[in-house]
């Protein structure tokens, strides 16, 4: 992986899963209510479900890439759309919102399977999956994509998971929300305009 394959994962990948979305939310709201030792097995299961799922899913189009040049075309320039698609939401997302809390927090196998019925979490994997899957190589390609997913997920899911209660009451305020979404919506934009220059 070259050093600007490298940085534009890294531009899509930390933005993305630093964000307020299904995940982050729960974790933040497990962290606040339970404390961070009784929320690792959930973060564990964030920070690892999400990249075996990118590692599949970029595995499965990456076997299809080689076989249409014309799909690997569609995917590509579809994939960008959905990333800015997913960019959109982050920008005018409203906030973590609030659910009753959970008698205990969820268990690793319980945020793994999660990620397949998360929408961000799918919309992700194919997005990214479509611009970083190479032809000639998809099992590297997707081993290196998991790889900088998993370094991504575990700083995001132990931060919000450890910073909960804190980030719960700063991110409540509209306009720090507002600018944070914004801010981390419009890295994904670079990254997604970086990659279409590759």
């Amino acid at each position: 992986m070259t050093l600007a394959l490298f940085l534009s994962i890294l531009a899509i990948a930390l933005p993305s899963t630093w964000t307020p979305g299904p995940n982050n939310a729960m974790l933040a709201s497990s962290g606040a209510t339970f404390g961070l030792r009784r929320t690792v097995p959930h973060a564990l299961g964030v920070a690892l479900g999400f990249p075996l799922m990118l590692f599949l899913v970029g595995l499965f189009l990456g076997e299809l890439f080689q076989r249409s040049a014309v799909l690997q075309q569609v995917l590509r320039w579809g994939g960008a759309a959905l990333l800015l698609w997913v960019a959109w939401k982050i920008a005018t997302s409203g906030g973590l919102g609030g659910k009753g809390a959970r008698a205990r927090p969820l268990r690793f196998h319980e945020a793994v399977a999660f990620q397949w019925i998360n929408p961000k979490a799918w919309a992700m994997a194919i997005g990214i999956s479509a611009q970083f899957i190479g032809v000639d190589a998809p099992m590297r390609s997707a081993l290196g994509l998991a790889a900088v997913f998993v370094l991504s997920g575990l700083s995001s899911a132990f931060g919000w998971a450890s910073a909960g209660a804190v980030l719960a009451r700063f991110l409540a305020t509209p306009a720090r929300l507002r600018i944070f979404n914004v801010t981390m919506s419009g890295l994904i934009v670079l990254g997604v305009v970086w990659m279409l220059r590759v």
